[in-house]
């Protein structure tokens, strides 16, 4: 099937002479400056794209890729991961953007067979926001907007972040139950809890997820446990997490909010809701403890 994209599918002439970029794959890339038509296979990125004034540019983006809300007048062509390159290529981009991953190799490769110029972009981190913010505001042509937005994302940040020497709050963030998984180290939620003054309990876990034993959440004995979105798993009837005593004495915390999915423009907010659902549920807690006391 793929054999046949070549036929379908003309490099724009410019793009041999075009601007060498680096991309997080360890790739210098000639694109096409401005580019004029993009797919945008990473949600993060496409949320970015509309932010530096960019999004009219975007003429495909994944499944996920659902805000903001106009981006969801932009067809879309399946996955981000181990792409449907017959759906990109149709689209007639002159670039593409991918998450820079193991999987996503052959497919940057395939699309510079046809042409088509690709970038592999990291976007685990707070600190990539301003970095790909700048990076794609020069490959649009929106250099002011891309610089206005990381400088404000940068002011934000430092003025959500709680002050250093504040006491953190021990939290379990529960991803699933069957089986027990958890965000480690190298996940932006991580980071998100620091900054709103809590410490992730598994932060001494280095890949981004992980599976744990309900007996190490018991024995780390977080302050709360967190859940995040619609889907999140529940630990009503199940007896066995009653070995934890933030679920015993149902100190649990719920959020929602595509937010809280990837770092982004949004992730300031994101600390300010964090902040506040963490330090509601420990008053209530301390509250509940307060009457038990007193009676």
């Amino acid at each position: 099937m793929l054999g046949s994209l070549g036929a379908c599918h003309t490099a724009p002439a410019r793009v041999a002479r075009g601007t060498p970029m680096a991309d997080d794959g360890g790739d210098t890339v000639r694109v096409g400056v401005p580019a004029r038509r993009i797919v945008s296979l990473v949600p993060a990125i496409t949320e970015m794209l509309f932010a530096i004034g960019a999004g009219d540019a975007v003429v495909g983006r994944t499944t996920w890729c659902d805000y903001p809300a106009a981006a969801l007048k932009v067809p879309s062509v399946g996955d981000g991961i181990d792409p449907n390159l017959e759906a990109v290529v149709a689209r007639r981009p002159d670039l593409v953007l991918l998450y820079s991953s193991g999987q996503n190799v052959a497919a940057h490769e395939r699309l510079a067979d046809l042409g088509v110029p690709s970038l592999r972009l990291t976007t685990d981190h707070l600190a990539d926001v301003p970095r790909l913010a700048r990076l794609l505001g020069r490959v649009t042509g929106h250099e002011l907007q891309g610089d206005s937005v990381a400088r404000a994302f940068e002011a934000a940040l430092a003025e959500t972040s709680a002050p250093p020497g504040v006491h953190p709050l021990s939290v379990f963030f529960l991803a699933w139950t069957q089986p027990a998984m958890t965000v480690g180290r190298g996940s932006f939620l991580t980071e998100l809890l620091a900054r709103a003054g809590a410490r992730n309990v598994f932060d001494d876990v280095a890949p981004s997820s992980a599976v744990v034993s309900i007996e190490a959440v018991a024995a780390r004995n977080p302050d709360l446990i967190l859940t995040l979105g619609a889907d999140a798993p529940s630990l009503e009837g199940r007896p066995e997490w009653s070995a934890v005593g933030a679920v015993r004495e149902g100190r649990l915390v719920h959020i929602e909010g595509t937010e809280f999915s990837w770092p982004g423009p949004r992730s300031p907010d994101a600390i300010r809701e964090l902040r506040s659902a963490l330090g509601n549920a420990r008053a209530a807690h301390a509250a509940t403890l307060s009457a038990e006391v007193g009676e």
